[in-house]
Parts: structure tokens; sequence; C-alpha cells
């Protein structure tokens, strides 16, 4: 189905992007955390994000913290503003947000979205090979929600990061 097709089978969608929409740019994702200290662990150790900026809420006793997927960290600017200018131009940004105190209490959890009632689903990593990604993801012993081998779809895993949350995995070219 060409892209024409696909959007003239969607009832709702746009014939046309509106001109005041262009260099809209989707910056990011937030995700609350329960402990910052196992998430950033997780998402620079385990799926490679590099943390950019942290930005701390003392007086409402929350902390943000953003990421981004960047081959080469040379190209982060070092020092404010111009980094956070850099921050806010780029596609497909990880916000975590700590409320703090919430990794000393035992029973606290955040909702993931995938429990009853389900909402939020999930956000994708792409990686080059899914093969060689999830093989790594098991020698750290990342719990999965789904592995390459289970169910119908033989091209995707679903992994979980420290709360619970379901990161796809999954690579842009056919596996051969």
């Amino acid at each position: 189905m060409s892209l024409q097709d696909e959007l003239n089978a969607n009832p709702g969608v746009a014939a046309d992007r509106d001109a005041a929409t262009h260099g809209f740019v989707f910056n990011h994702t937030m995700l609350r955390v329960k402990d910052v200290s196992r998430s950033l662990d997780f998402y620079t150790r385990v799926l490679g994000f590099t943390l950019v900026r942290r930005r701390d809420f003392d007086e409402a006793k929350f902390s943000l913290y953003f990421l981004v997927l960047v081959d080469d960290p040379a190209q982060i600017p070092a020092e404010e503003p111009a980094r956070g200018e850099w921050l806010l131009g780029q596609r497909g940004v990880l916000e975590l947000t700590h409320n703090h105190g919430t990794e000393s209490e035992a029973d606290f959890r955040y909702h993931d979205g995938n429990g009853e009632p389900r909402g939020f689903g999930h956000i994708c990593v792409s990686v080059p090979d899914v093969e060689a990604a999830c093989a790594r993801f098991e020698q750290l012993g990342v719990p999965f929600q789904k592995r390459l081998t289970d169910g119908r779809m033989k091209n995707i895993a679903f992994i979980k990061d420290p709360d619970g949350y379901w990161v796809e995995i999954l690579q842009p070219t056919a596996r051969v």
C-alpha cells in the first residue's frame, strides 16, 4: 500500500500537513522512575543512552534527566545554553522524572500502562542486529516481556526497565 493509500484509508487523517506545523519536532517522551540510579544505569549502560541534562527542582521534590541515543557524544555542546538548545532540537529524547523519596518506599511503583486499566504501552529502540542485542540483554540479566522466540512476531522483542516499562527492540532491516 502506498503512503497516499495509507493516508486515505484512515479516517481523521488530515489530507495535507498544515504549513504552520512545518519545523515541529517530536522531541521527548517522559517516564516517571522510582529509583533514578537504577534507571540511569539501565538506560545508559544497557541501552547506550547519554545523559545530556539534569534539572533539579528541590522545592517541588523532583528531578528531570534528559537522555539521547547519540553515537558521537562530542556533537553535544559542552556548555549551556547551547547544550539545552541542541537538546530541544533532537528527536527521540527520553526524559526520566524522579520524584524524590520514591526510591525509599518499598511498596511504591508506577503503573507501566500494560496492566488494567491499559494506557501507555512502550517505547522502542531500533538496533542494527536484534539477535545480538537480545543475546547481550540475556547476558546482562535484563528481564524480557517477550523474547524473539515467543509468539508469532519473531522479529521483535520486549525488555523491561527497572520500573517495568516495556522497551520494544527491533531492527529496521529484515533479518536473514
